[in-house]
């Protein structure tokens, strides 16, 4: 008897608690092919909109850019807001997207005026139909509507301080500098050669810093900002836009120096840009602006390097290189 209760003990049937354990390792491996899909979809979602956007720039009017580049401020405004109720911080929403659509009237408004070089030094601006809106104008309704926001409301003085900064914030850091779309594609005949240039270098830059960086990453670049950029990544971030200078200038009709030094001066402003982006989040205690983009993230992650990069397209080409064309 007690010989056939040991042999009974001895191939006992697994019990209850010992099942999940194969469920955990078949979840430890659906975790560790995350990645792989993360990469798959990133690389689908820009499939799909790199030839939507090149298109559009290529084909579509300035008034069309303009339009959709308003949008697509409105949505990164929208990430950029929502990560500020982490703070708690709570924007003047409706009122700073209406000074966002403003401004990029008024950008567009800009670029219906022409300008004529009758000499040296002198120049002659013909007003076109369209209603002229200063961009100073834009900033001091947008002051005034946020002074008025705040006597209506009637909250503590203390709260509305850091609801009126982070609705200035998202103004000036993402939609007027965004803005600067319009006018590179607006400038002149090479318009939206440069502005497609001002793309893929943004491009470039980001995808060989991310797989070099990934791959090869050990020099952590602001672990206090963002842990996983390196200075491999960043290095291999600005080779990628230095290489679009090269291959743009001849297409761009300008000296391969100037494309060269342009890209890269654009290139360590779109970094700075994503640091910025990378410390918000962080404050914000969150990895993704949004989750509109899959693969991406939100909008704001897809397009942090290019607010900041496409200013400097554009007044590295309207001081130095606009006399040419």
């Amino acid at each position: 008897m007690a010989d056939w209760r040991r042999s009974v003990r001895k191939f006992r049937p697994c019990s209850r608690n010992e099942l999940p354990q194969k469920k955990n390792a078949a979840a430890s491996v659906s975790t560790e092919a995350k990645p792989g899909s993360g990469t798959v979809a990133r690389v689908l979602t820009a499939a799909i909109l790199i030839p939507a956007v090149v298109a559009l720039v290529w084909w579509g009017p300035t008034a069309l850019v303009a339009a959709l580049g308003g949008v697509v401020a409105l949505l990164a405004l929208v990430e950029f807001f929502s990560l500020g109720e982490h703070l708690s911080l709570h924007a003047y929403r409706g009122w700073t997207a209406i000074c966002a659509l403003g401004i990029f009237y008024q950008q567009w408004a800009a670029t219906t005026a022409e300008t004529h070089h009758v000499g040296r030094g002198v120049e002659l601006t013909q007003i076109s139909g369209v209603p002229q809106l200063p961009l100073e104008l834009v900033l001091f309704i947008f002051v005034l509507g946020c002074a008025a926001i705040v006597f209506v409301s009637r909250r503590p003085l203390a709260e509305t301080v850091g609801d009126m900064g982070i609705s200035a914030a998202g103004l000036l850091a993402i939609a007027l500098p965004l803005s600067s779309v319009v006018r590179i594609h607006a400038a002149d005949a090479i318009g939206p050669k440069l502005l497609l240039f001002t793309l893929v270098l943004v491009w470039a830059g980001d995808t060989l810093g991310y797989f070099v960086g990934s791959s090869l990453g050990r020099i952590p670049m602001a672990p206090q900002l963002s842990p996983k950029k390196t200075w491999e990544g960043a290095a291999a971030n600005l080779l990628g836009s230095a290489l679009a200078g090269v291959a743009f200038y001849h297409w761009l009709n300008i000296e391969p120096f100037s494309a060269v030094l342009m890209a890269c001066l654009a290139n360590a402003a779109g970094q700075a840009g994503d640091l910025l982006e990378s410390a918000y989040k962080r404050g914000a205690g969150v990895k993704d602006s949004g989750t509109l983009l899959p693969g991406h993230g939100g909008v704001l992650d897809r397009i942090d390097a290019l607010i900041l990069a496409a200013p400097v397209v554009w007044y590295y080409f309207h001081f130095l290189l606009a006399s040419q064309f």
